[in-house]
């Protein structure tokens, strides 16, 4: 027997760093939320990625609102790091979510919002959605994969290019996951083919010292076509032509890109080094898998051992959302972000931008705060 619905003034869904953000927010003015997470600990999506991920932004712009991350963290966090503060983060602000709950079903009411979940009934004024862009694993149908005898995982699946010495590696997927991971494996003995479908723009994690995400902050200042302007002028001399190693440069700019296809950069921490010396080879897109073999689109075929999708996730928000259809876009993303999108609805964190995913949930987390402080009665 499930226990009787509870009330609140608001309910977080999602304690990774943007339901933490968002509750912290909410608690500095004032307002106590009830943060509801199926997994069991703080982070979960941080957990399960692989172990040399670090981030691609700086420490002082990745950390949550109200609390930096600690002196001694280096510049660019490693993924335990970011583990260990978020941690700290849920302890500092008292933060204590409803673990090992899923929310089945989020409709709108008269008052606010019902929410269904395994452990009982919510009705809350307000719904704050924070459970991650990055909540489940896309994996695209493509031809013959079933009748390929290797191994086939996804990157949420993948941990460490030890489990793959010697053996030939097939890396679906050129965003920062599937090239980090092609380094990796390039890195631990592995031998990595990284498929590169479509132009992709690719930049340093730094120039000159100054971490690239810090560019970016100050060109989204900027008209979109004038930053954009600025790049496909700027790239060419950091990165140079890299369509010799199976790698083209999209003819609109980095933000056109983001806003037209939601594709960000590829930020390079040596993936592209170790493609020019020979370590990481680049097919062009997948015709279709046989029993042992792979076909692209160049007319080539090869064998492989092993396939890693690092195709990328879905939001996962129409499994629980009422009328999803009717309020996300063709990607499963909300039309707006840190903004009431329905009476009493928000989202915070399903923004992925060159400015950094953290800094942003960040700002979407104060700006929602706000707009719910607004209508508490003090």
């Amino acid at each position: 027997m499930q226990p009787a619905s509870v009330e609140v003034q608001v309910v977080v869904i999602g304690a990774g760093p943007s339901g933490l953000a968002a509750a912290a927010c909410l608690k500095q003015r004032g307002i106590d939320s009830l943060i509801v997470e199926q997994a069991e600990q703080v982070g979960h999506t941080w957990r399960r990625h692989y172990d040399r991920l670090h981030l691609h932004t700086a420490k002082k712009h990745s950390a949550l609102p109200f609390r930096p991350f600690p002196a001694d963290t280096p510049l660019y966090p490693s993924r335990d790091q970011v583990i260990e503060y978020l941690e700290d983060y849920a302890a500092a602000f008292e933060l204590q979510p409803r673990f090992g709950t899923q929310v089945t079903d989020a409709t709108p009411t008269s008052t606010g919002w019902r929410l269904h979940t395994s452990k009982g009934g919510i009705e809350a004024a307000n719904l704050v959605i924070a459970a991650g862009y990055n909540r489940v694993p896309l994996r695209p149908e493509l031809e013959g994969l079933t009748e390929f005898e290797g191994k086939v995982l996804h990157s949420s699946e993948y941990r460490t290019g030890r489990d793959f010495q010697g053996e030939r590696v097939l890396v679906v997927g050129c965003g920062n996951s599937g090239a980090e991971i092609a380094l990796d494996l390039a890195e631990q003995g592995a031998q990595p083919t990284l498929v590169v479908r479509s132009p992709i723009h690719v930049t340093p994690r730094e120039v000159f010292g100054t971490p690239t995400q810090v560019t970016n902050i100050r060109l989204s200042r900027l008209p979109v076509a004038l930053a954009d302007f600025i790049a496909l002028r700027t790239l060419p001399l950091l990165v140079g032509d890299l369509s010799a190693y199976g790698i083209e440069r999209p003819s609109i700019g980095p933000n056109a890109q983001i806003l037209k296809h939601g594709r960000i950069p590829l930020i390079d921490v040596g993936t592209i080094e170790a493609i020019k010396a020979g370590r990481i080879r680049v097919s062009p897109g997948i015709v279709r898998f046989s029993s042992t073999q792979v076909h692209f689109q160049d007319g080539e075929a090869q064998a492989f051992d092993t396939v890693v999708l690092a195709t990328g996730y879905t939001t996962g928000l129409a499994s629980f959302l009422h009328n999803a259809s009717d309020i996300l876009d063709p990607r499963g993303r909300p039309p707006a972000f840190g903004e009431e999108t329905l009476p009493g609805l928000y989202f915070v964190g399903y923004r992925n931008p060159p400015t950094g995913a953290l800094r942003e949930a960040g700002i979407e987390a104060k700006r929602v705060a706000g707009l719910i402080a607004g209508k508490v009665a003090p």
